[in-house]
């Protein structure tokens, strides 16, 4: 015997219309469970105010701005909990940035051209035509082609001026290139290409470098504030801290001076391992000794003596090598 869809539909309606005469099935829980579900989300949603006990929705409550932990009712319960507060508050910030500032720094910068990790600023170049870093290897195979005048990446005709230069790396920052904004500082700041010095100007154009990702760019505006007459360790340590976050590996190194300084030896060989680790030869060194006076584990040393091996492989190069023995590297950061 066949069955229609009508025969379905009206099948359907009896059930609807007689779940509660249903004796064999779960029909008749449905509504039950359903509220029970809801009932439950709804508690999940309830926060207690830590000020005064009050239950409330978590989405209407106010947050402890700082450490997010603790919700309040209002903000007149937020201020009357706030010296009770303070002190967990403080602990629960620091330990929050020390999670940011200690975790896996991201993958360091590749040459766009022979894709290996760029070494050192001091042996790259970054092209006023085109904006991107490239390694003294590339730039030295350039120069001995027929075409070295081009730029490496790009090809373009290198600048012939001054002005030139600026005009291009001007047009660059337009394009809100963050290289280009440091490039632009370093003239300032050392009076280059034609520009006057001016610090004020430098640390302007590195802020902003920095804000558009360039890690670099934070760890020379840190540095801007220990030298000179406007010294503040505090904002140095800040964008230090920033640079080292960015994945710049002579912050890392600088931080764990300051930290050791300070007597927090542990934090620092925490900042040095991971210096070393991506390839800062100094920091290598002050882990060695770090293990030899038992600040630093065997296989601590050990990872940390390996990952910094590879790392060298990583940026080692035969180019690389004869651009730094043929003299002829040229740098116009």
């Amino acid at each position: 015997m066949s069955t229609t869809g009508n025969d379905i539909a009206v099948g359907s309606e009896k059930i609807i219309e007689n779940k509660e005469e249903c004796t064999s099935c779960e029909q008749n829980n449905v509504d039950n469970i359903t509220d029970d579900i809801n009932s439950v989300a709804m508690l999940d949603n309830i926060s207690i105010c830590a000020a005064c006990g009050k239950e409330g929705n978590s989405d209407n409550m106010n947050n402890c701005n700082k450490c997010k932990m603790v919700k309040y009712c209002n903000a007149a319960c937020k201020k009357k909990h706030r010296s009770k507060h303070k002190k967990a508050c403080e602990r629960r910030v620091a330990e929050l940035h020390d999670e940011k500032l200690f975790k896996e720094p991201p993958p360091q910068e590749e040459c766009p051209i022979c894709l290996q990790i760029l070494p050192p600023a001091e042996k790259t170049i970054v092209e006023s035509c085109c904006g991107k870093r490239i390694c003294n290897g590339c730039i030295f195979a350039m120069q001995i082609s027929e075409g070295k005048d081009l730029c490496a990446f790009c090809r373009t005709p290198n600048a012939k001026t001054d002005e030139e230069h600026i005009k291009r790396t001007k047009k660059l920052m337009d394009k809100g290139n963050a290289e280009a904004h440091y490039m632009l500082a370093g003239c300032y700041a050392r009076g280059m290409k034609g520009l006057p010095q001016d610090w004020a100007k430098a640390i302007e154009l590195l802020l902003k470098a920095g804000e558009l990702g360039s890690a670099v760019a934070y760890f020379n505006l840190g540095c801007s504030y220990v030298i000179g007459e406007g010294i503040d360790k505090e904002k140095a340590e800040h964008y230090w801290e920033l640079a080292a976050m960015g994945g710049d590996i002579d912050a890392r190194y600088y931080l764990g001076r300051e930290d050791y300084r300070t007597g927090n030896h542990q934090r620092a060989m925490k900042h040095w391992i991971i210096s070393a680790k991506a390839g800062h030869k100094e920091s290598l060194e002050i882990v060695k000794k770090g293990f030899m006076k038992g600040l630093v584990t065997k296989d601590e040393y050990a990872n940390t003596l390996r990952a910094y091996h590879e790392r060298q492989k990583e940026m080692k190069s035969d180019q690389r090598d004869k651009a730094v023995a043929s003299g002829l590297f040229r740098n116009n950061t």
